[in-house]
């Protein structure tokens, strides 16, 4: 009901808010974000995922409402938390150590050994030559634009690097490949920078970094190897690097050589490195903090 007010004639909503009441009350409103976030297939349609006027559609033929237009679905979803997102991928670790190994890493970079030296070593790429999607601030509707059609004759190149916890500085080399030879030669690079701490490496299952030639010379030259667990390498801080130098350094570029490319990768690094911090709060707040995880089900 409504009521004015001495003066005039000024509708009120019975809880006192002014404008039209809500034609759609708040437990439709719950069911449109259910059904929103639901397959379709398994509610009968032929499609993969909804699109506004589908579900638009969807929700009048199913007697939820009689009527609704595509921009009051929009700000329904909006002010719930529903967002139209990107599907992405999900791969659990079937490592037998899982949980020993993960805890390892962690406790290395929670509490790094006062004897040594904390480093999560990694390869990045291949760096191919070959126009790189981007974004840029530009005039609206004038996008940057890049060739569409190019030629892989120049073969790619490998970043081999190193992140040390206590700097927070990048340390890398590029090579024509990654083999264990060229893994061994960026460690001794590392032990010469070094030369009196012990070196804890965090490395992935890749095999160049579990060969008999670089295994030994690790045990001898005070260099322990770290290994992740299996389909863990989120758990290396340096993939977090990688992400940055992919995002700033190429993303967005069309270099034409190699010697290009490498310079424009160590231009950003050497930025990067005069503005590097020590690194420490490895994912505080995420769920791999929990005692019981990785969490079994009953």
């Amino acid at each position: 009901s409504t009521r004015s007010t001495s003066g005039g004639s000024t509708p009120w909503t019975q809880n006192g808010a002014g404008g039209a009441p809500r034609r759609i009350d708040e437990q439709t409103r719950d069911w449109i974000c259910v059904i929103a976030r639901c397959d379709p297939r398994f509610l009968g349609k032929p499609f993969s995922c909804w699109s506004l006027a589908k579900l638009r559609d969807y929700l009048i033929d199913a007697g939820y409402v009689t009527t609704v237009s595509v921009e009051t679905l929009r700000r329904i979803l909006h002010e719930r938390g529903v967002s139209w997102q990107a599907t992405k991928t999900w791969k659990a670790s079937t490592d037998p150590d899982f949980t020993a190994k993960m805890r390892r890493v962690l406790d290395l970079y929670d509490h790094p050994p006062a004897d040594g030296r904390v480093l999560c070593v990694d390869e990045f790429g291949p760096l191919n030559l070959q126009p790189r999607p981007g974004r840029t601030w530009r005039p609206h509707g004038k996008p940057a634009r890049l060739r569409a059609t190019y030629r892989r004759d120049q073969g790619v190149r490998h970043m081999i690097a190193a992140l040390d916890l206590a700097s927070g500085r990048l340390h890398y080399r590029i090579r024509d490949r990654k083999r264990w030879r060229e893994f061994l030669s960026f460690l001794k690079t590392l032990r010469r920078r070094w030369p009196d701490d012990k070196l804890y490496l965090i490395v992935d299952n890749f095999s160049p970094h579990k060969h008999p030639e670089v295994r030994a010379w690790c045990a001898a030259n005070q260099v322990e190897l770290v290994f992740l667990p299996t389909y863990a390498s989120w758990l290396n801080w340096i993939e977090a690097e990688f992400a940055a130098v992919r995002y700033f350094a190429l993303n967005g570029t069309d270099h034409r050589s190699h010697t290009e490319q490498d310079t424009a990768i160590g231009d950003y690094i050497r930025w990067r490195n005069q503005h590097a911090r020590p690194k420490s709060g490895f994912a505080t707040n995420s769920k791999i903090r929990h005692p019981d995880y990785p969490f079994k089900a009953a």
